[in-house]
């Protein structure tokens, strides 16, 4: 529906031609904003309706305070994969998460593999791929997403999260222990929750328009010619140059997949290719300008460091093995 009124809205009522490269930006900047504002409004009602009724705190203390041997990661990352969600969509349940208390590394793991893994593109890896290439891929993705947030949450980040993110925490508990004292009706909560969460999204407002706006003009005016020419050399440093080459880039992996499959048939290695999806859909521009009303820069340059390391390993990965 959303798609359908961005489409209808760009090549209908502005009558812009939908072969144009401004009228591909402009239909996906109207459509990715207004996604990414209603889940992160309906995500963080949700939240709250939980914080309501299951004090978060409590888990968070005893994800804490027991030895779940990495369990916590691992389900992190498998609820990331089985969420379809591109990095942009992410950060809105990533937000739910940490407003909630969950441990950042927990969280990490969620948001380093939902985008990379979902049902489409594993669909779209099957038909272009086969079924070994498309195992390896969704296993490796669970993987990363584990390691990443394990050794995330060893470094002890939450002191990087902003003070905006922390007051919200605050009041979050705070709000769900007086609720709880009082013995509040769920209708008697609901006024609040839903202005909280019309409060986040004003709160972020400027950084989803900043952060999509840039992935709409790379989306709509770069064309996939520009970084085959890069991709083809069979060397080592070309699956770090994919990486990096696909961070400015913003797209979900179903959408990538077909470029990638271009991309191989044009004799780029198949890790490299992924590699460079990897980069586009784990570690774009638009997402780091949305975190960073949630962390510090020094943070999101850990994350971004720690996935785009992880990132080139597997890319090497997939080249030795495929």
């Amino acid at each position: 529906m959303i798609q359908k009124f961005a489409d209808w809205l760009i090549f209908n009522v502005v009558g812009l031609d939908a072969g144009t490269h401004f009228a591909l930006a402009l239909n996906f900047f109207v459509f990715e904003t207004i996604k990414v504002l209603m889940l992160l409004f309906v995500i963080s009602a949700i939240m709250g309706v939980i914080n309501a009724y299951f004090p978060i705190d409590r888990l968070k203390h005893y994800l804490q305070t027991h030895k779940l041997y990495g369990l916590q990661y691992f389900m992190a990352s498998v609820f990331g994969a089985i969420t379809p969600f591109c990095s942009c969509s992410s950060i809105p349940l990533f937000i739910g998460f940490v407003k909630g208390g969950i441990p950042l590394g927990v969280t990490f793991s969620f948001l380093i593999t939902s985008p990379l893994v979902n049902e489409v593109a594993v669909a779209m890896f099957l038909g272009a791929f086969g079924v070994k290439t498309t195992v390896i891929y969704v296993v490796s993705g669970i993987v990363l997403g584990t390691i990443g947030g394990i050794i995330l949450g060893q470094f002890k980040l939450e002191r990087h999260l902003s003070q905006w993110v922390l007051q919200i925490q605050r009041d979050s508990i705070e709000q769900s222990e007086k609720w709880e004292s009082e013995r509040i009706s769920f209708f008697g909560r609901l006024p609040k929750i839903v202005s909280e969460s019309w409060g986040i999204v004003r709160g972020v407002l400027i950084y989803v328009l900043i952060g999509i706006g840039i992935g709409s003009a790379i989306h709509g005016f770069v064309p996939e010619g520009f970084f085959t020419k890069y991709l083809s050399a069979e060397q080592w440093w070309s699956v770090p140059v994919a990486v990096l080459l696909g961070i400015p880039m913003y797209s979900n992996a179903a959408g990538i997949v077909p470029v990638v499959e271009v991309f191989v048939r044009k004799g780029v290695a198949i890790g490299t290719a992924i590699a460079f999806m990897m980069g586009i859909v784990g570690l774009s521009l638009p997402e780091m300008t949305m975190l960073k009303k949630v962390m510090n820069w020094r943070l999101i340059g850990i994350f971004f460091g720690t996935i785009a390391v992880m990132f080139i390993l597997s890319g090497w990965l997939f080249n030795a093995v495929l």
